[in-house]
This record gives C-alpha cells, structure tokens and sequence, in this order.
C-alpha cells in the first residue's frame, strides 16, 4: 500500500509587528489645521467673553488680567505666550514652535476682530461654558495633531506626554484648576462655577482623544 501523502497545513498570515508608518503631514494641511483650529478656539473665547466666563491655561490668564485690567484680551494672549517659545524650542523643536507662533499670532489677530464680524447679544453661561469649552477642546486637540499648540501650559503638557506619557488633558486639567480658582475672586459665584464646568469639558476633549500612542503626530 503506498504511504499516504503527509498533509500539509497552509501557513498562517504573517502578523504585523508594527503599523505602517503614516505619511507626514504637508505644509498646506499643517496650514489648514492651524486656522481650523484657530477658527474653532476664537468662537470658543467668543462664547466665554460674551458669558463673562474664564478658561483654563495661558487663554485663561490672559481672561484673568483682561477682565482685571481691561485691556486688550488678544494682547494678553500674545504676550504671556512669549516665555514658553523657549522651551518649546528646546524640547519640541523648531517646526513645532514656528507654527505654534503663528497659531498664537492669529488667534490674538482673531480675537480682536471677531467683534468686527460677529455679535453675541445674549447667550447663557451653561451653553457658554459646554460648547465654548466643547470648541476650543476641538480646535487644541486638531492642532496638537499637526505638531502645534497655543502655546503656554500647553507646551508644557504635550512636553510631559512626550516625555513621561502623561495624557495632555489629565496635565492641563490639574494646572487650569489652579488658574480656575482665581475665578472665585473676580467673577460672581455662578460664572465662577460655569468657568469650571467649561475647564472640565475641554480638558475631556482633550483627554478622550489625544491619548499617547493613540494617534501618531507627524
């Protein structure tokens, strides 16, 4: 009796030990990203000035001394930035921090036009704080995936991520508590508390969507 043939079993599919690399981003998508999310993060301040709300991060200190000072909202926003280019230059490189200059720039412009293009006559504080913080969340969360930021804390966030794995909204969420709490010093209980509300939604924005590992920035 001839021997029966062995039977061979087909090969399994080969397993990918690593995901395909992901083409980098061109400069006209980084220059679309970054006035989508400028467009999106000045009609979140927009919905916060007309409520009389404060935010969290470098937008919120820059509400802080606005609201103290009554002096330019988009100057502040300039202005406060400048010290952290330093650090970002350092630990983030040039490509980020240039476009990150030009993202605070424009949003600072922005902000000081918008009344020009845009009237708010009345909006109420919870739909401020839920789809103001909603918005600017978006717009950070679009630019932080082109490698850009509005600088500020949340240069100092993303650093963190990058370097110890610390998700950027859980870093920016403890730091703009610490900003929110002067909130109880300039603004009546209500708004006070509305300002929190909104720090938290943006903070969750960002902590559900920008978590390391999730999303390759190139």
């Amino acid at each position: 009796m001839p021997p029966s043939s062995a039977r061979t079993d087909p090969a399994p599919p080969a397993i990918l030990t690593s995901a395909p690399e992901a083409p980098a981003h061109t400069l006209p998508e980084d220059g679309a990203a970054i006035a989508t999310g400028v467009l999106l993060v000045a009609l979140g301040v927009a919905f916060f000035k007309q409520a009389g709300l404060l935010t969290g991060g470098i937008t919120g200190l820059a509400f802080v001394l606005h609201y103290s000072t009554h002096t330019n909202l988009g100057l502040w926003l300039f202005v406060l930035n400048l010290p952290f280019y330093w650090l970002a230059v350092r630990k983030l490189g040039w490509a980020f921090t240039l476009k990150t200059f030009c993202a605070v720039g424009l949003l600072s412009l922005m902000t000081e036009l918008q009344p020009h293009w845009l009237a708010l006559h009345s909006i109420h504080p919870a739909y401020s704080a839920i789809a103001g913080g909603t918005l600017v969340g978006v717009g950070m969360l679009i630019m932080f995936r082109h490698r850009c930021s509005l600088g500020g804390i949340a240069i100092a966030a993303l650093y963190l991520q990058e370097r110890y794995g610390w998700r950027v909204g859980h870093v920016q969420m403890v730091l703009d508590g610490l900003i929110l709490i002067s909130a109880f010093a300039l603004l009546e209980l209500d708004r006070a508390l509305w300002s929190i509300l909104a720090g938290v939604v943006l903070n969750q924005v960002l902590s559900m969507n920008h978590r390391p590992g999730r999303y390759v920035v190139v």
